[in-house]
């Protein structure tokens, strides 16, 4: 479980896939890998704009010291009850603010309906959901990579594990989780690890081509609860969407956060 680690050390293990490639954040990861403490991941955390407005308002919202509280980022990237006390039109509203200069996917059409969530992000804010309709052979594989995705380890290796999981498909003109599949994703790269050293049968999260946590039931139900309610907001926007321009992004797009 994720709930007896610090708030900054979840983060860390959750930022650092994206972070590592280049996508989102300071640039050096390596603090990150290390979780050196509190103070230094603290200040690095702060410099991810896509991830820190969602952990403020979800801080505000329960009344936690700190946007890297245990319970704040939990939710931020699996999810929970918190998400739901967050003030979805306040955060749409900040989240529209923040990224004002910047190509988005569907935040300008879902009018208020944000979730404080990592799923939000990846399939609303940032812009590739609008490349769908036009290829979606690019636009899936990068979103089904940034999304935190939960699996069932088949087999263990020294450095990789074979897990069964929904991968995202993109069908009828609607993002959905497909049937169970295998993939593989990276445990343990030179004696490192983001999480402890997985088991046949344990249900894991991953996030791009790295292994981040253990998940209980608890947070696998969280976990798809939020995923599947930001997809049924993604999906319901679409029509608005199809009708941009040629440049689904405006302006052309940049590449993906956490």
């Amino acid at each position: 479980m994720t709930t007896d680690k610090p708030g900054w050390e979840l983060f860390a293990r959750y930022a650092f896939p994206p972070n590592e490639l280049g996508y989102c954040g300071p640039p050096d990861s390596s603090v990150l890998l290390r979780r050196g403490g509190h103070t230094e991941i603290a200040e690095l955390a702060a410099g991810f704009e896509g991830a820190w407005p969602y952990l403020e308002e979800i801080a505000t919202a329960i009344g936690a010291r700190s946007p890297l509280d245990t319970e704040v980022v939990r939710s931020y990237w699996i999810g929970g009850p918190q998400v739901a006390a967050v003030d979805r039109a306040r955060l749409w509203s900040r989240l529209g603010t923040v990224f004002a200069n910047q190509p988005t996917g569907v935040l300008d059409t879902v009018g208020g309906k944000a979730v404080a969530h990592h799923s939000f992000h990846v399939f609303v804010v940032y812009p590739w959901v609008r490349f769908l309709h036009l290829d979606p052979s690019t636009p899936l594989r990068i979103l089904q990579s940034c999304r935190i995705r939960w699996g069932t380890v088949e087999s263990v290796d020294d450095e990789q594990v074979v897990m069964v999981s929904r991968p995202l498909r993109f069908d009828d003109g609607a993002l959905r989780l497909g049937e169970d599949t295998t993939e593989s994703a990276c445990w343990s790269r030179d004696g490192t690890s983001l999480a402890p050293a997985p088991r046949r049968g344990d249900t894991v999260a991953a996030h791009w081509d790295w292994i981040c946590d253990r998940l209980d039931a608890d947070e696998v139900a969280f976990l798809e609860q939020a995923t599947v309610a930001t997809l049924d907001i993604v999906n319901a926007a679409f029509p608005a969407a199809a009708a941009a321009t040629r440049d689904p992004c405006g302006v052309g797009c940049q590449s993906p956060g956490p």
